[in-house]
């Protein structure tokens, strides 16, 4: 039997990027392993999964919505996490996720006090992430794509730090024994990083920032991208035993 993973989908991307490139969710089928289970749930909208305890694996999507708004869809998405969490299902968490994973388990999210994280970026790994299960594989500084405007502004207690980068001291992090959050994008394609963009470039520019250098700097995440293979092992690692 397959192991079941639920995604919870906690928005949509822009109109033109999703004619073109599809939707958050079927970015992260793309990239997590054919052999699990894939159910996705429209958390937005109110759905989520009955029981936590029916899933060998949980990830959860980024989103134009803002973690300190306390949608009460999102909230109750929050409350959902800390059971799973509790239950030691593996989670990962995206961008939004990231921070709604922080926020479920007694962290903050917030604006980034220098506004917004945009395009290929160098991540830097911490001492904790070299036994790690998700990141020991990874090399000590890596590409990824990024995009957010909110952040973890405050881990959650026993969180384990894992990752930074000049901008960003919280880009990734585990709690408890198989709860992870990243703020980068592992189930971004560098063209759909180029879209992104190329649709948020008037306000890039208006925002002091260089958008056509933004996009000519737009390069490969391999190791980032590799995140959501590796989170699947770990899915199948959990359903074995």
């Amino acid at each position: 039997m397959q192991p079941r993973v639920a995604i919870l989908k906690t928005g949509s991307t822009y109109p033109a990027i999703r004619k073109q490139y599809g939707d958050f969710e079927d970015w992260f089928i793309h990239g997590l392993s054919p052999g699990l289970d894939i159910s996705v749930f429209n958390t937005q909208a109110g759905e989520l999964p009955a029981d936590p305890a029916d899933w060998e694996g949980v990830v959860v999507t980024g989103s134009p919505a803002m973690v300190s708004d306390r949608e009460p869809w999102s909230e109750n998405a929050a409350q959902w996490l800390a059971k799973a969490v509790a239950l030691d299902i593996p989670v990962l968490g995206v961008c939004y996720g990231h921070q709604l994973l922080a926020h479920a388990l007694g962290g903050e999210a917030g604006y980034h006090p220098e506004g917004r994280e945009t395009g290929t970026r160098r991540i830097e790994l911490l001492s904790d992430a070299k036994n790690d299960p998700l990141f020991e594989h990874l090399p000590e500084s890596f590409n990824a794509q990024l995009t957010h405007k909110q952040s973890v502004l405050r881990l959650p207690p026993d969180a384990v730090l894992l990752a930074r980068n000049e901008f960003e001291p919280h880009q990734a992090f585990r709690i408890g024994k198989c709860a992870w959050g990243v703020q980068f994008h592992p189930e971004f394609s560098d063209d759909i990083m180029r879209a992104y963009l190329q649709v948020q470039a008037p306000d890039l520019d208006q925002e002091g920032l260089d958008s056509h250098a933004l996009i000519h700097s737009v390069s490969d995440a391999p190791e980032a991208a590799g995140l959501l293979q590796r989170f699947s092992a770990l899915v199948k690692a959990h359903q074995a035993g």
